[in-house]
């Protein structure tokens, strides 16, 4: 069922999860371990986050070093296409500009729909670590807005190959990235929202936001986006702070603001455990204040940490 099936019938707010691949070397049973307490609350779907190839430099016996480029998180539409069956659940797949030729993105759609998928994240993706700035793969798409005008070509039936007359016709639904506290691309916000219209323009149904940790930027981005014309769902993408090291780590790598009270609550704490406590009632308020304010979905990352997330949940339920 499409993201925007799920909101049109729903009768209350949904609840929705965000998973990694596990890393290479480990089974699908550790993803399950990780899933398996939260399915108590029947969320209606699971996104599952893509990952591009890193290029790294090993050592041979010679002296030398032999440049080779490593996955450590495949497997993303295999685990959708796992998930489904085990579960019996929705699947969201990520899918990324980086590291990807639109051939090999064509490939990919076309396995997602014949699994019988109909929903997609599309995603610029993030830089790759040898690189200051993203840069696309020679024949790949260059931004978020050409990802999504390959998916909604291959919903009208057009494929790269132009010799392919009436094509077969997919049905994805098309979700993109919105950033609360704006891209950090973004030289403002304004112009922030005008790309993010583009997308929706573009064929995109829905907006899933970054992380961000103060309600009041979520309320002002919903607005902003209404006046700037966009009416698609805006979902919060939401998680929790649970140790004094992410104080530092999440502005870095997500440029999100932490707010005074919370950051000033986590370091008061003096153990681990104080701080996953500070960390879980503070979600659980900003659940609660969302769902109040009538947002079609709360969506959970979970990365790592579904005992927190259950916990919040279950004040919810």
């Amino acid at each position: 069922m499409k993201i925007t099936e799920h909101i049109q019938q729903a009768k209350d707010t949904l609840i929705s999860f965000e998973v990694l691949p596990p890393l290479k070397g480990k089974t699908i049973f550790s993803l399950y371990d990780h899933l398996d307490p939260l399915m108590e609350f029947k969320p209606s779907w699971i996104n599952v986050t893509y990952h591009r190839s890193e290029t790294m430099f090993k050592k041979k016996a010679d002296g030398t070093f032999e440049k080779v480029e490593v996955r450590k998180r495949p497997g993303t539409v295999g685990i959708c296409a796992a998930i489904m069956n085990h579960y019996q659940v929705d699947a969201v797949p990520h899918i990324i500009c980086g590291g990807f030729t639109k051939r090999e993105t064509e490939d990919a759609l076309i396995d997602l729909d014949f699994l019988g998928i109909d929903n997609v994240l599309a995603l610029r993706g993030d830089a790759a670590k040898n690189e200051s700035a993203f840069e696309p793969e020679p024949g790949g798409n260059h931004y978020a807005l050409d990802l999504i005008r390959q998916v909604n070509n291959m919903n009208n039936g057009l494929y790269i190959d132009e010799d392919i007359k009436n094509g077969g016709k997919t049905k994805f639904c098309i979700g993109v990235a919105g950033y609360p506290e704006k891209h950090f691309e973004a030289p403002n916000l304004e112009i922030d929202l005008a790309k993010l219209k583009e997308k929706v323009d573009a064929g995109a149904e829905y907006i899933m936001t970054q992380m961000f940790f103060d309600n009041q930027k979520f309320f002002d981005f919903v607005k902003s986006c209404k006046d700037m014309g966009i009416h698609v769902p805006i979902i919060p993408g939401l998680k929790p702070i649970t140790n004094k090291k992410q104080l530092s780590v999440l502005p870095r790598i997500f440029h999100v603001d932490i707010p005074t009270d919370l950051s000033n609550a986590i370091m008061k704490s003096k153990t681990d455990a104080e701080c996953e406590q500070v960390g879980t009632e503070w979600l659980t308020q900003q659940s609660r204040e969302l769902k109040a304010f009538g947002v079609p979905v709360l969506h959970y990352y979970t990365l790592g940490k579904p005992k927190v997330i259950w916990n919040v949940v279950k004040e919810l339920v």
